[in-house]
């Protein structure tokens, strides 16, 4: 028989910090327990609505959905205790919608608002500008064909325009391409050339294949068409309903602020333009306090979709003329407004998408009562720029290689196994000197195939190098990789008669003090090693000290922890760099 209960607090996998739980196993234990009516009320979100609502109906359950708010800020911008609303329809569903926007700005004291070009076909703003500039062809260089150097959204922007119109496209990518952009263009019908090591090379190569093809170049952003283009993102601007008091833009050449400046000018809007620039690759700001382009000479990389050495022609005049400031940010900055944008919109924004936003947030805290918008320009993320799931996943993926490699303790052995990595990415190169006479190196490869890595260590062995691989070593991926540089001194380490175990802890309060209080004082505890990696378990390296003839008393100890251990005392990567 149904139940009369029903549950109407109920988190879900949005409520990130205090609830796993997705919404098919929740309709299942619902269903399981003959609960009739279901409510969620996720904190400050009701992203989970739609399925849920959908879910309930299928299997017979009346959905509720409702919302835990905070009841206003404190004066840091915490929440203060929170209240529980719910929908009584579809009416009471719209006004929780409002509500929740007006509590994500009001820690601002101003209207914030993000213009979405991560939702565009190529999740980037690039297929404006080059769909303009593409269209605007004469018949014969649209016979000739279309080409273009790029790492990313401007590639397939050309791509996509290209088979909508169905010209033909050939595509310039540095070698360096992550792959994951190289198969994006494939996938719009694009071909694709890899050359050089950086965008420059890439240039080079394609005006070179185009004057000798007949190609016709589309530029990225120095381009009066691909300028008017992008400056299709300011006319859907002011011809929205919301009167908008400034407009932030992302800067790398310059063609989206371009763009949109110089169409908030033609039409005399009111509305203020403001570039933005990361700290490390603000070749716009440079150019502006010398009156002047100028190249840097360093470009940060951490947002690639910026990373330019120096601003477009057309481009600067333009912005000289239309653009009422131009601001830096950090990467640190750029960082936060990465985070900001995913827990608001579960879009994982690229960097160069997000560093609008952050100069928005700059800049709103010496402003009062306005209306800001910041351009989501591309949400193209480079995987390896998230930290832990890159450093897992490629190794779990086969595509990264850990070894531990000897090399003699003399002038030039460091640079004669560099060369043996030839055009191998090196992920991380670690050294501790053991000895006088030998060295041990740690070193990550990123490798495409297995066949690749086979062959590298075929050379090595050639060579006469002596090598482990610890790809699948656990010790190596979860410990030694960050704490390379921990052997104990030599002379103790003789005398030392220490065992290493791995295990795992919960992620929980009071886990470490419960394993130290059942392990006891008679055991000296000689290492520990203790690494968040962001998942419900702590890893953990521990060394302890043992001098008991009989090696099981300590084993028997460590079972009364009841925690799981497995011993790694002969572990090699232990042997090399701890002991």
């Amino acid at each position: 028989m149904p139940t009369n209960f029903t549950h109407l607090h109920l988190l879900t996998s949005y409520s990130l910090s205090c609830s796993t739980i997705n919404i098919d196993k929740l309709i299942k234990l619902a269903k399981k327990n003959k609960i009739t009516t279901l409510a969620i009320t996720d904190h400050l979100n009701v992203f989970a609505a739609i399925k849920f609502y959908q879910k309930c109906i299928d299997n017979n359950i009346k959905p509720i959905i409702g919302c835990q708010i905070p009841v206003k800020y404190d004066d840091l911008g915490r929440f203060t205790p929170n209240i529980t609303i719910l929908c009584k329809n579809i009416d009471g569903y719209k006004s929780l919608i409002k509500l929740l926007s007006q509590i994500h700005v009001q820690k601002e004291k101003n209207k914030i608002y993000l213009k979405r070009e991560d939702l565009q076909p190529v999740f980037s703003f690039k297929n404006r500008g080059a769909y303009n500039k593409i269209i605007n062809l004469n018949d014969k260089q649209k016979r000739s064909g279309v080409i273009a150097a790029s790492a990313g959204n401007h590639a397939q922007g050309v791509a996509v325009s290209c088979k909508a119109l169905k010209i033909e496209c050939l595509i310039v990518m540095p070698v360096t391409t992550p792959e994951i952009k190289v198969k994006a263009v494939k996938r719009h019908g694009a071909k694709i050339l890899l050359h050089g090591d950086n965008y420059d090379a890439a240039v080079k190569e394609a005006k070179k294949i185009s004057q000798k093809e007949g190609y016709a170049f589309v530029h990225p952003f120095d381009d009066k068409y691909t300028i008017a283009g992008q400056g299709t993102v300011g006319k859907e601007i002011l011809d929205s309903e919301d009167n908008y008091d400034v407009i932030f833009a992302p800067v790398g050449g310059g063609g989206l602020l371009a763009g949109i400046s110089a169409w908030t000018a033609q039409n005399k809007s009111k509305v203020k333009v403001i570039g933005v620039e990361v700290e490390d690759s603000a070749c716009l700001c440079e150019a502006l306090k010398a009156n002047k382009r100028v190249r840097l000479k360093e470009v940060g990389l951490f947002a690639d979709g910026v990373a330019v050495e120096q601003v477009g022609k057309k481009n600067f005049d333009i912005i000289k003329e239309c653009v009422d400031e131009v601001i830096t940010v950090s990467v640190d900055e750029v960082c936060a407004s990465v985070k900001d944008i995913f827990e608001d919109t579960r879009i994982l924004s690229e960097p160069a998408g997000a560093l609008a936003l952050a100069g928005l947030k700059k800049y709103s805290k010496k402003v009062k009562g306005k209306k800001l918008i910041a351009i989501s320009s591309g949400a193209n993320v480079n995987f390896q720029r998230l930290s832990f799931i890159v450093e897992r996943s490629e190794l779990g993926e086969n595509k990264e290689k850990i070894m531990s490699i000897k090399v003699p303790e003399q002038p030039g052995s460091f640079l004669g196994l560099a060369k043996m990595f030839g055009s191998f990415q090196i992920s991380e190169f670690n050294y501790r000197k053991s000895s006088s006479s030998i060295a041990h190196v740690l070193v990550g490869i990123r490798t495409n195939s297995e066949a690749s890595f086979i062959k590298l260590k075929d050379n090595l062995k050639r060579k006469k190098y002596k090598f482990d691989d610890l790809t699948s070593n656990e010790i190596s991926n979860a410990h030694l990789r960050h704490m390379v540089g921990g052997r104990i001194n030599h002379t103790l380490s003789q005398n030392l008669k220490e065992r290493i175990f791995r295990t795992e802890f919960p992620e929980r309060p009071g886990a470490l003090l419960s394993f130290l209080e059942k392990f006891g004082n008679d055991w000296n505890i000689s290492l520990f090693h203790y690494r968040n990696l962001g998942s419900a378990f702590g890893k953990i390296l521990i060394g302890i000290e043992d001098g008991e003839k009989d090696s099981s008393k300590l084993i028997k100890q460590l079972m009364n922890t009841e925690v799981l251990f497995s011993e790694e005392t002969e572990n090699k990567a232990y042997k090399s760099y701890l002991k």
